[in-house]
């Protein structure tokens, strides 16, 4: 698959230089593998996410903007919807998003000059990442994040090769766009701005075309910024009490590189490092690289959590694509073709033979007590991402457990009181996956909609009217006894589940406060 192999390159218009043929059958193919294997493993063993059962919520209330995410991914939670919100539904569209990233992946290897090779070596290392595998396996904003900087990406390495500098204006649509999904978004563009301040590139800010595309990202996102005008802020209040109470884990410097490592997969090191390398020191490529590196710094300097990175690795993935393919064909020059094509083949092999053993931790193939036996085989220790998670599973397993089961306990409590009595009672939740919960599998049991003060549930409450009694999930007991004239609790626990949803629920009879007059004086926001 070296460039004598390749079909001759044709040229595009507005190129300076003619473009590799790009590899659509091997794309195809990679594209397949990655829908199939999600969508034989996501939804065999394992039930909703609790994320998701907060963004269907926000799919039944759309709006410009939420306490802690952006608007898009209650739009992507309605399109599942509009298909039945089955988990299926749910769970196709991020599958759908990862198929994407491997054939943009695909493309920035092209128009890096990557031949056919180079581009299956960038598509299989993202088909196989395990950190790209868990963003995609369930329905969140994450998965769709390396489509739009990834798409920023593809266009800045065609301007680079073009020097066209309009190409800014779709710069400006996909960081827009990428502001709707996810605020980070506004992390990459700092780090994509001083890239090309650090560089000869520099010069775009003398012209028009990089400011327009500024105007429209900011167009673009301007509903978004009305909305936390208008509603005080509140992103910045949650991620200002995240940090006051430690919420997340804070790694050190070395341990924070030791898991990117280990989340791309030791064996990819060499693709994205080489890649990093080549991109710092070709001046061509440079503002790639020092794109990354400024970004990294960024992330360390602010304690961001392991997976704020992720988005931004395809494109190492791509130039370390590049680099080993020439170097194949630079050492092997005087070798035989066959030669080189085994160099090619041995180096995929093994890249997919390392990964294999990743793959049950990742896809969730394997039922709860076979993940289990398989992650004390190999020593397998779950990272956390948040201080006071506790559970046998990674935490985006464990986080599907007990969801149905709360719900279906919840409805026996409920539909165990007199009619009267019943009518009178409602539905307090501790967190959004315990309402999600309620608000997904409860209407079965009879259920009324649950509330919440936790995030954006304290913006769709208070309830209607006073309740006299309270189901309530996540009160402790000091709660319970001094906001409940008499109450009974009922033991909840799910193995496989996170630890601190395993606690009794409690009916509160005559509850001690007016739920209605409290409501706007406190809100629950981390």
């Amino acid at each position: 698959m070296s460039s004598a192999d390749s079909h001759a390159p044709t040229l595009e218009n507005g190129s300076s230089q003619p473009l590799p043929r790009f590899a659509f059958g091997v794309m195809a193919a990679l594209c397949v593998v990655k829908l199939l294997l999600h969508l034989f493993t996501s939804v065999r063993h394992y039930g909703y996410f609790r994320d998701e059962l907060y963004y269907l919520d926000m799919a039944r209330h759309l709006d410009w903007g939420y306490v802690d995410a952006a608007p898009l991914v209650a739009v992507y939670a309605k399109v599942a919807l509009l298909l039945g919100g089955s988990l299926g539904a749910l769970r196709i569209i991020p599958a759908l998003a990862g198929a994407g990233l491997i054939a943009l992946t695909m493309l920035i290897a092209r128009e890096l000059g990557g031949e056919r090779y180079a581009q299956l070596l960038a598509g299989v290392a993202i088909l196989l990442g395990p950190a790209f595998l868990v963003m995609d396996n369930f329905l969140s904003m994450n998965a769709f994040e390396p489509l739009f900087w990834m798409g920023d990406i593809w266009v800045i390495v065609r301007f680079l090769r073009t020097g066209d500098s309009r190409l800014w204006l779709w710069f400006g649509v996909l960081t827009g766009l990428g502001l709707e999904n996810k605020h980070s978004t506004l992390s990459f563009g700092f780090a994509v701005t001083v890239a090309l301040l650090l560089t000869d590139h520099r010069r775009e800010f003398a012209r028009r075309w990089i400011w327009i595309a500024g105007a429209i990202a900011v167009a673009l996102f301007l509903p978004n910024l009305v909305w936390q005008i208008r509603h005080h802020f509140p992103t910045i209040e949650d991620l200002a009490n995240v940090r006051r109470e430690g919420k997340n884990v804070v790694l050190s410097p070395m341990a924070f590189v030791i898991e990117q490592i280990v989340d791309m997969h030791p064996i990819l090191l060499p693709v994205w490092l080489s890649g990093l390398i080549w991109f710092l020191r070709e001046r061509r490529w440079r503002v790639l690289g020092l794109t990354f590196v400024v970004f990294f710094v960024l992330m360390e300097v602010a304690h961001g959590k392991n997976y704020y990175l992720f988005p931004i690795y395809p494109m190492l993935f791509a130039g370390g694509a590049v680099v080993i393919d020439r170097a194949i064909e630079r050492l092997l020059e005087k070798r035989t073709p066959f030669l080189r094509m085994a160099a090619r083949t041995a180096i995929v092999a093994v890249v997919v033979l390392a990964a294999l053993p990743a793959l049950p931790l990742v896809t969730w193939m394997l039922p709860p007590e076979r993940l289990l036996v398989y992650q004390n085989a190999i020593g397998f220790k779950p990272a956390k991402a948040e201080v006071h998670h506790e559970s046998l599973l990674p935490q985006p397993i464990a986080d599907q457990f007990g969801w149905p089961e709360m719900a279906r306990e919840v409805g026996s409590i409920y539909n165990s009181l007199p009619p009267d009595e019943r009518a009178q009672t409602g539905i307090w939740a501790g967190n959004y996956g315990e309402a999600g919960a309620m608000n997904l599998f409860g209407p079965q049991y009879g259920l009324p909609r649950a509330y919440s003060r936790h995030q954006n549930h304290w913006y769709w409450g208070p309830p209607p009217q006073v309740y006299k009694n309270l189901i309530v999930i996540q009160w402790s007991l000091d709660d319970v006894r001094e906001n409940c004239t008499s109450f009974q609790a009922y033991e909840h626990y799910e193995r496989f589940g996170m630890g601190e949803e395993n606690g009794p629920m409690y009916l509160c009879r005559d509850v001690k406060f007016d739920i209605q007059k409290i409501w706007w004086h406190s809100h629950h926001w981390n």
